[in-house]
């Protein structure tokens, strides 16, 4: 095992005090990681994928990365979430990209309501929710729509998948650090929020209400999809930026089949459809409807 900071004579890279990242297992992870999860990891990912693993290393008492990735090798699945979530950046916020929800509220949710008050689902998919901040914001929106055109007992319900399995222990406790409520409003934390006391005064709890109308899975966005739509929105942001450009016309062409003709689908601020799926416009910013057939 090297433990040396320097480059050594086949190229691997390591850090002071952990396991070398030689170039046979730098080639193995970075295929098993395109190949199971879509995302590509080029020669400048190397050292971050070194930092990050080594903290998977030392949680499952492995010698080295070559140990690693003969467990990848044994069992794909079983350290495929963690995998993902180490090398993968779960930045998300309440509100983030405002004008999304916006959206939602001025336009969306009361013209759906509208059109499936008495007898329709009304589905919402958060694909990549990380750590849940995502789909509660969702809920709070949806919760307040209901109320607001008298439709409480609506079929209304979202979901929410992800890969990290620590991502999602996260979403389902629905604890947060009350910092992290910077972007809702007061009233809104007042009503959707529970504060903590004691040694939990600087955190927050969901409201049991939108705990109701979401629902928290894991799901590989490249795999095998449960459900059979359609969803009326599905938000994948800040997800796609991971992906080659064959992995995101695939996967915007499997989003299509579960959007009806003039479902939405929302990207990241940094992220476009354009050149890589026919079947959309672009109706606002990083907001896309699905043409009519």
């Amino acid at each position: 095992m090297t433990t040396a900071a320097t480059m050594d004579n086949n190229g691997g890279v390591a850090a002071v005090g952990g396991p070398l990242l030689g170039n046979a297992e730098f080639e193995f992870l970075r295929t098993f990681v395109y190949e199971q999860c879509g995302i590509s990891l080029g020669e400048h990912k190397r050292q971050l994928v070194q930092g990050r693993l080594l903290r998977r290393l030392r949680a499952l008492k492995l010698r080295d990365f070559q140990a690693y990735c003969e467990l990848l090798r044994r069992d794909p699945q079983q350290e495929l979430g963690e995998l993902a979530s180490a090398i993968s950046t779960n930045v998300t916020a309440f509100f983030r990209e405002v004008h999304h929800f916006e959206l939602l509220t001025d336009e969306l949710l009361p013209r759906w309501i509208a059109e499936k008050k008495h007898g329709g689902r009304l589905r919402i998919w958060s694909a990549g929710c990380a750590t849940g901040e995502e789909p509660y914001t969702l809920a709070m929106v949806l919760a307040e729509a209901l109320e607001k055109h008298g439709a409480q007992q609506m079929d209304a319900k979202i979901l929410a998948t992800d890969l990290s399995p620590q991502a999602l222990e996260t979403a389902r406790k629905g604890v947060y650090a009350l910092e992290r409520l910077e972007g809702v409003s007061v009233e809104r934390r007042r009503r959707w929020f529970l504060r903590g006391e004691g040694d939990y005064a600087d955190y927050v709890c969901v409201n049991p209400r939108l705990r109701e109308l979401v629902s928290i899975l894991p799901l590989n966005l490249l795999h095998d999809w449960p459900m059979q739509g359609p969803f009326d929105a599905i938000f994948c942001r800040n997800v796609v930026i991971y992906f080659d450009k064959p992995t995101k016309q695939r996967l915007f062409q499997r989003y299509a089949g579960l959007l009806p003709d003039g479902g939405y689908l929302f990207l990241g601020h940094s992220e476009s459809m354009y050149g890589l799926n026919d079947s959309f416009d672009l109706i606002g910013r990083t907001v896309y409807r699905k043409r009519s057939a």
